[in-house]
């Protein structure tokens, strides 16, 4: 497939991706707002069975909001939330499809690695089904009935996971496919367990039998648990922006400790009235602790002088950008996998190589994450001299 038509599908995927994801997330957020805000003595009078009600206004108009246990009879029309969570997993997973599987086998797994890109593809897309499996599986113990006890044991094998990851594919890679395998457990939320729950229940009105409410308990369980990974979920599908999260030596820890404030973060924003202050403090203790372990992944550029070497000429400096950095970066890339330079970034004349100099300390000097898989092999001694030379002040006279 040629690469003009690899980056239209990349943005025509990515578009209705995100779209979908505004539409899914959005719809959650309202409706565990929803949840936290009804009031019981407003709507016990009408109806004995309704869990609560609430007023609202907005754009104009005004809006009464009523939460029933169930239905005594089906209304003319019932609107179904479902679609969004399908189109989002559907987009998503074409687009890694898109991105990572059929974008070669640098966009999963470093030079280094022994694995082949099939392999490395096999992996992966097995990892979304194990994800959901595990969870699952500890959704039928007794975890269940403990929401902190269950969030722990999430945490850890989560956590565990990334780790397990690391030792396979690319750090960038690996942020991405935890976010994957999470956002395939929502969904997988949605289509196995909420919707045939209460299509159950609607079965059973229909019918005129008792409906078990049950099920619209166990439907709703699962739907808190999809509303508190959608932060985690979204910071990790906008991972591959910061190399210095992903880059991190124990990346693994970086994400769990993100994924940990997201958590938090939804929790106070849903009942930022009563949240405990352990909650607030606890979130910002692990941003901050995220902040603290990243921070020392950037050097300052003159950590890489060495006096008792000869300056480093442009020359040199232009042999490595031609045979690490150019097939990608150029005008006109040669590399197969772009049909223009990624992100704009070109290095065709020495100007443009000096004023990206502080973006090639950061990326190939600092934290080794371009060339992406280090798929033309650069070497540490040639990230080295990259970094003497940007120390030195970037020279380009001969």
């Amino acid at each position: 497939m040629s690469a003009v038509v690899l980056e239209w599908l990349n943005v025509v995927v990515r578009w209705a991706h995100v779209l979908a994801a505004i539409m899914w997330i959005g719809d959650s957020f309202l409706f565990m707002w929803l949840d936290s805000h009804l009031t019981r003595e407003l709507s016990k009078e009408r109806d004995p069975e309704a869990v609560g009600e609430l007023w609202m206004t907005h754009s104009g108009g005004f809006y009464e909001v009523v939460k029933l246990k169930s239905l005594k009879s089906l209304p003319k029309q019932l609107y179904w939330f479902k679609w969004e969570s399908y189109s989002t997993w559907l987009t998503g997973f074409l687009l890694i499809a898109v991105v990572y599987w059929g974008g070669g086998r640098a966009m999963l797994v470093d030079a280094s690695s022994t694995l082949t890109h099939g392999e490395a593809v096999a992996i992966s897309l097995g990892g979304l089904i194990a994800g959901f499996v595990v969870y699952d599986l500890l959704c039928r113990t007794p975890l269940i009935t403990n929401a902190r006890a269950m969030g722990v044991v999430g945490l850890v094998v989560i956590v565990a996971t990334a780790f397990g990851l690391l030792q396979v594919f690319s750090p960038r890679a690996v942020f991405l496919q935890v976010g994957a395998m999470l956002g395939t457990i929502m969904t997988s939320n949605v289509f196995f367990r909420i919707i045939p729950s209460q299509r159950h229940m609607i079965a059973a009105t229909e019918a005129g039998t008792p409906v078990d409410t049950s099920y619209g308990l166990r439907a709703k369980q699962r739907s808190v648990h999809n509303h508190y990974l959608s932060l985690p979920v979204l910071f990790l599908m906008l991972s591959n922006h910061f190399p210095g999260l992903y880059s991190h030596a124990q990346a693994w820890l970086v994400l769990g400790l993100v994924g940990t404030a997201g958590v938090g973060v939804k929790y106070v924003m849903n009942f930022r009235a009563r949240t405990h202050p352990i909650i607030l403090v606890g979130s910002l203790a692990a941003i901050g602790a995220a902040v603290t372990m990243t921070m020392p992944a950037s050097k300052a550029a003159s950590a890489y002088v060495d006096s008792g070497l000869p300056p480093v000429t442009y020359a040199a400096v232009k042999t490595i950008m031609d045979a690490r950095c150019n097939s990608c970066h150029a005008t006109k890339p040669t590399s197969p996998a772009f049909a223009a330079p990624p992100a704009g970034i070109i290095f065709d004349t020495p100007a443009d190589v000096v004023a990206h100099k502080d973006r090639i300390l950061a990326r190939a000097v600092d934290t080794k994450t371009m060339p992406l898989g280090n798929m033309t092999g650069m070497t540490d001694d040639e990230r080295a001299v990259l970094g003497r030379w940007i120390a030195e002040g970037a020279h380009t006279a001969p």
